[in-house]
């Protein structure tokens, strides 16, 4: 059981990560020090999504899930609604390239406001 538990909350983890790599640059609007964090992951989402490399959850993730079959107690709740979610079954090399290039645009164009607001914001500073 507890080999479901930890595949649950690894997929958890991971989920959380692919919702950070997406909207963690709308984060920023509020809090910019997340920019430092956001900046790398979604560089190695857009990557991973690119490149076909696997993320290093997913090996995590498959160990955890064949070691919950040996002990005949799959456990775990959420891997049946977030494997799908994560692993979709029509995920082909075209879509991933597709959706590495969608969430590249979608953080140039936060990015850009991003940098846009904080020029105007300067602007506002010097003339008072």
């Amino acid at each position: 059981m507890i080999y479901g538990i930890l595949r649950d909350l690894v997929l958890v983890v991971h989920g959380a990560f692919v919702l950070f790599v997406i909207f963690g640059g709308l984060l920023a609007f509020r809090w910019k020090k997340v920019l430092w964090w956001h900046l790398p992951a979604f560089i190695w989402g857009v990557l991973v999504e690119w490149t076909g490399w696997f993320c290093p959850l997913t090996p995590l993730e498959e160990w955890l899930g064949m070691k919950a079959l040996e002990a005949r107690s799959p456990g775990g709740l959420a891997a049946p609604f977030l494997l799908p979610l994560i692993y979709p079954s029509s995920l082909s090399r075209g879509v991933q390239v597709f959706l590495g290039t969608a969430v590249l645009f979608w953080n140039l164009l936060l990015y850009g406001l991003l940098f846009r607001r904080g020029k105007r914001a300067d602007r506002k500073d010097r003339h008072g």
